[in-house]
């Protein structure tokens, strides 16, 4: 057992699992998240997989961002409680297997270091790493954010999102860049500007293809 797996043992222990989109006490035969969530949540058809990008060859995302999911990821981008990265990979990974895709090696959206400093956690990281796990392959830090730009929250259209995020990000692992067929994380689309450009430095890297995957997509 590894000192992270006794710790998150520890809080199981001492904070009995909940759901993560409406924090309930989840039940014994309850995993991931509760039942009426489970069959409630706004799930996004794969007909509506969104595949306007220029460098991505698709973006799958399992939910839309409204409601008590848009709830559940403020607190985990926000308030720390990473320990919900596992209820959303499960439903990440759940939408990658229904499709039969493969990847070489999966990598995340990356925070500038100044945010990391004051989030003390990169969301799509803790993501990615999940994921990971689940498809035994590698994840790896393929990408640096090298300005630490306005909150792509603050910006309105898709011009000034795709102003705000270009040039930001360099390849950090051409080795294992060149040649590869990747999965690109993060935990929220909206217009789709800074994975586009993550995924622009990939293939100008040497990537043979890039695909995404969010936890959910904005929902208009």
């Amino acid at each position: 057992m590894t000192l992270r797996d006794f710790f998150e043992y520890a809080l199981e222990l001492l904070f009995p699992p909940r759901c993560p989109f409406c924090r309930t006490l989840l039940r014994e035969h309850e995993k991931d998240l509760c039942r009426k969530c489970a069959g409630s949540l706004p799930i996004v058809p794969e007909s509506a997989e969104s595949q306007s990008f220029r460098h991505i060859e698709r973006c799958i995302s399992p939910l839309y961002y409204t409601g008590k999911v848009r709830e559940s990821l403020l607190r985990y981008k926000f308030g720390g409680l990473r320990i919900y990265a596992r209820t959303y990979a499960a439903l990440m990974a759940e939408r990658l297997e229904h499709r039969g895709l493969a990847f070489d090696v999966i990598t995340w959206v990356p925070l500038s270091a100044k945010r990391l400093r004051t989030r003390g956690y990169d969301q799509a990281r803790l993501l990615a790493e999940e994921i990971a796990k689940r498809f035994g392959i590698p994840c790896e830090r393929l990408l640096i954010k090298t300005t630490d730009t306005p909150a792509q929250s603050g910006t309105h259209s898709r011009r000034e999102r795709v102003t705000n995020v270009k040039g930001v990000y360099r390849p950090a692992a051409l080795p294992m860049i060149r040649g590869k067929t990747i999965l690109l994380v993060d935990d929220i689309v909206t217009t789709g500007s800074t994975l586009d450009e993550c995924a622009r430095v990939l293939r100008q890297s040497g990537a043979k293809s890039v695909s995404a995957v969010t936890v959910a997509r904005g929902a208009n």
